[in-house]
């Protein structure tokens, strides 16, 4: 369990440090709560899944143009969700190698981290359904301020998709107070 605290510990820095870089350090606090939710919906989660779950959103420090321009057409644009999955995976692979992780580590951190919007098998919802509790937690303050620029539907419909993605029900259970919170705060 040693080396997988400090695979993970540095893990977290490694991100910690990204979005300090930028000046965006209000990022991590979803992050590290992704994490929190992961240990919440599977008592005995692996060091890949908690790493993943601490890396998933690492592109949004390294986003590069390309994606700026493709997310304007919206959060749910199959170009924006897929180039966002397949940096972050590249991003946090290549922090791992460097770390010397077991090659077998990193394919599931990538595996993981490439299906963290839509899900796939058991540990990719797992993490998908983190990331949406975190969510719901961290980030709709951010978005409730985007109601007046992009509009309340905007707005209103991240807040479906994120509640709607969650596959289990033990994750639907929690995130539904925060889910119906969220819509009334947008509803005022």
């Amino acid at each position: 369990m040693k080396n997988i605290n400090n695979l993970y510990k540095k893990t977290e820095q490694f991100v910690i440090d990204s979005f300090i870089k930028i000046g965006k350090e209000q990022e991590v606090k979803h992050l590290l709560r992704t994490a929190y939710w992961i240990k919440q919906l599977k008592k005995n989660a692996d060091e890949a899944l908690l790493i993943s779950a601490v890396a998933h959103d690492i592109e949004r420090a390294y986003r590069k143009e390309d994606v700026k321009k493709i997310i304007k057409s919206g959060f749910l644009s199959k170009d924006f969700l897929r180039l966002h999955q397949e940096r972050g995976a590249e991003i946090t692979a290549d922090f791992l190698k460097k770390q010397k992780a077991d090659n077998k580590l990193i394919e599931k951190v990538k595996q993981l981290i490439l299906r963290h919007e839509d899900g796939g098998n058991e540990e990719q919802n797992l993490l998908k359904d983190a990331d949406s509790l975190s969510f719901f937690e961290c980030n709709v303050n951010k978005f409730l301020d985007k109601a007046e620029t992009k509009g309340k539907e905007y707005v209103k419909e991240k807040f479906e998709w994120m509640y709607n993605r969650i596959t289990s029900k033990k994750a639907k259970e929690r995130a539904k107070p925060l889910y119906e919170d969220a819509v009334k705060k947008l509803d005022r």
